[in-house]
C-alpha cells in the first residue's frame, strides 16, 4: 500500500495491521476488532491534526508572502491550492465509500462506536472486489499521487517522500493491491480502518508538497558573493551655505550571475555582475533615465528591480563677460533678460526685480520699470529651488535710464533742401530713434509750422498731433521754389510716458 519513503509511524501501522490480519486467519475476536478501531481512531486523529496544519500553512502564506510579494507569491498559491484540490477529491471519494460500508454494515453500534456488523467479512469484499470499487479507488489514489507530484519544480520531485501509492505487492501471496486489502475474510471493521490509514496517507501527501511549495518562496534568489562600500549623493553641485550630503551603504552583488540590466530599454553589457551606463551629451538640457535589472532567481523565475529616476543637466560651456558701466535698464519699454546659473536647470530657477516688474520663465524674461524711477537703481534677484528648499544665488543691480531723445523727421529728413513735390507728398512729421537696439514708438503730441513765402509775411501754424491736417496742409500745399519751412516747438511722448521737446526742423523748398 505504500511507495517511496515511509517515516517510522507509517512502517509501525503497516506493520501492526499486517500482524492482525495474521491473526484474524486464525480467529477474529473482539480484542482484534477493538485493536482495528483504536488504529482507526488514532488514523483519523493524525489525519485532522494534519489538516489543521495544512489550515494555518495556507493561512500563514495568505497573510504574509501573499501580501508582500503578490507577483511572486500568486503561482506558487494557485499550485497548493491545486494540491489541495485533489487531495479533497480522493478525501471525499474515499469517504464516499466509508458511507456504503456504514449502511451496509447496520450503521454504528453506540456501545463500541464502531460498526454494527464489522466483524463482517464478506461486505468489504463484495463493494470493492465484486463491484469493481477497488480498481476505481486504485486508479484514483495513482492518479492523485501523479498529480500531487507534477506540482513540484523537477528538483523536488525526486525527493518525494509520502506514501501515498497503490501498487501490487512484490510478493503476490494474496493477489493484487485490491485483494490484499479487501479481499476475502478481510473483515468490515478492518477494511474501513484502511481507507481512514488512505485518507491520512492523502493529507500527509497533501501537507507535503504545500510545504514544498510554500518554502519556495524562502530560497535564496542570487547567491552574494561580492560586496562594496558605496556612497551617493544626490549632487555634486553645492552652493556655499547649503550642506553637502551623501547615503553610504554596503552592497552585496552575485559575481557569478549575468543580470540583464538595461537603461531605458538599451541593454547594458556585463562585467562581475554590473552594467555601466553611459548617457548622451551631445544636446543641452536635462536628461532623466531609468534603470532596470531583470535576475533569474535559484527558483528559475526571473524578479526585476527598477532604479529611482536619475537625472543630470548638460549645458553649453560658457563665460560671463559684462560690462559694469553699462548696466542699465530703459524704463517704459520691455528689456529681455535671460538668467542663468552653473548646475541648476533653467526651469528650477526664478527671478525678480526690486521696482517694476519681472515675468518670463525658464531663463527668458522681459524687465518693465517706469518712468517714474528714472535716474534710481533697481536689483534683479535670482533663487532656485534645490533638493526642495528655495536657494538665493544673489542680485544685481542695474541703473535705470530713461529713453534717448528722439530726431523729428518729415519724410526722413531732418531738413535742408527739399523739392517742393516732395513736401507737398508728406502727411505728418515723426519722431525717429536712430541707432537704438530697441524698436521704440514716439507720439508727437503738438508743434508749430511756420512758413515764410518769398515777398511775403510769416504765416504760423499750431497743430495736435503729428499729422498734417487743415491749415497745415493748405499751407504746405500752397509752398512754392524758395520757401522757407520751419517746425518748432516739437513735443513727443514715450513710452515711458515722459514728454521730450526735439529740436526744430529747418526746410529750403526748391
Amino acid at each position: 500500500m505504500a511507495g517511496g519513503k515511509e517515516t517510522t509511524r507509517q512502517r509501525m501501522i503497516n506493520i501492526m495491521y499486517l500482524v492482525l490480519l495474521a491473526m484474524l486467519a486464525l480467529n477474529v475476536s473482539d480484542t482484534i476488532l477493538d485493536a482495528f478501531k483504536n488504529i482507526n481512531d488514532s488514523l483519523d486523529t493524525s489525519k485532522n491534526n494534519v489538516n489543521t496544519s495544512i489550515n494555518q500553512l495556507f493561512s500563514a502564506f495568505e497573510n504574509s508572502k501573499l501580501k508582500e510579494e503578490p507577483a511572486r507569491a500568486q503561482p506558487i498559491y494557485e499550485k497548493a491550492q491545486q494540491a489541495k484540490a485533489a487531495a479533497d477529491e480522493l478525501n471525499n471519494y474515499i469517504d464516499g465509500i466509508k458511507k456504503q460500508f456504514t449502511q451496509a454494515g447496520d450503521g454504528i453500534d453506540p456501545e463500541t462506536g464502531d460498526l454494527v456488523n464489522r466483524s463482517n467479512q464478506d461486505i468489504a469484499q463484495n463493494i470493492m472486489i465484486n463491484k469493481k470499487e477497488a480498481d476505481k479507488l486504485k486508479a484514483k489514489i495513482n492518479a492523485t499521487r501523479e498529480k500531487l507530484i507534477s506540482l513540484l519544480d523537477p528538483a523536488d520531485r525526486a525527493n518525494v517522500s509520502f506514501s501515498l501509492e497503490a501498487k501490487d505487492p512484490e510478493r503476490k501471496r494474496k493477489g493484487n493491491w485490491q485483494e490484499t486489502y479487501f479481499g476475502e475474510g478481510t473483515p468490515l471493521t478492518a477494511a474501513m480502518t484502511v481507507l481512514t490509514k488512505l485518507q491520512a496517507d492523502t493529507k500527509n501527501a497533501e501537507a507535503e508538497v504545500v510545504k514544498k511549495l510554500f518554502g519556495n518562496m524562502d530560497k535564496a534568489q542570487v547567491n552574494l558573493d561580492q560586496f562594496a562600500a558605496v556612497a551617493v549623493a544626490p549632487t555634486s553641485y553645492v552652493i556655499q551655505g547649503q550642506p553637502y550630503t551623501a547615503e553610504v551603504f554596503l552592497t552585496a552583488s552575485d559575481s557569478r550571475s549575468t543580470p540583464d540590466i538595461t537603461v531605458n530599454g538599451n541593454k547594458l553589457s556585463i562585467k562581475d555582475g554590473k552594467g555601466t551606463y553611459t548617457g548622451g551629451t551631445g544636446s543641452v538640457g536635462q536628461f532623466t533615465w531609468v534603470g532596470t535589472i531583470r535576475v533569474r532567481q535559484t527558483d528559475g523565475t526571473v524578479k526585476e528591480y527598477k532604479t529611482q529616476p536619475q537625472s543630470y543637466q548638460v549645458a553649453k560651456p560658457s563665460a560671463s563677460v559684462a560690462s559694469t558701466k553699462l548696466n542699465v535698464i530703459y524704463a517704459g519699454i520691455p528689456n529681455p533678460f535671460t538668467v542663468s546659473a552653473a548646475g541648476f536647470p533653467l526651469e528650477s530657477i526664478k527671478a525678480s526685480i526690486s521696482g517694476g516688474s519681472m515675468s518670463g520663465s525658464n531663463g527668458n524674461y522681459n524687465v518693465n520699470v517706469p518712468g517714474s524711477l528714472v535716474g534710481s537703481e533697481v536689483s534683479v534677484n535670482v533663487s532656485a529651488n534645490n533638493a526642495g528648499k528655495t536657494v538665493s544665488l544673489g542680485s544685481q543691480k542695474f541703473r535705470v535710464k530713461g529713453i534717448p531723445t528722439p530726431v523729428a523727421k518729415v519724410g526722413g529728413r531732418a531738413g535742408g533742401d527739399v523739392a517742393s513735390v516732395q513736401l507737398k507728398s508728406e502727411t505728418e512729421i515723426e519722431a525717429d530713434l536712430d541707432d537704438f537696439p530697441f524698436d521704440v514708438k514716439f507720439k508727437i503730441q503738438r508743434y508749430k509750422v511756420t512758413i515764410i513765402k518769398p515777398r511775403s509775411d510769416a504765416v504760423t501754424i499750431a497743430a495736435s498731433g503729428g499729422s498734417f491736417a487743415g491749415a497745415v496742409k493748405g499751407a504746405i500745399n500752397s509752398v512754392t521754389p524758395g520757401t522757407r519751412v520751419f517746425f518748432e516747438d516739437i513735443v513727443s511722448i514715450g513710452p515711458d510716458g515722459r514728454q521730450k521737446i526735439l529740436p526744430s526742423l529747418a526746410f529750403s523748398v526748391k
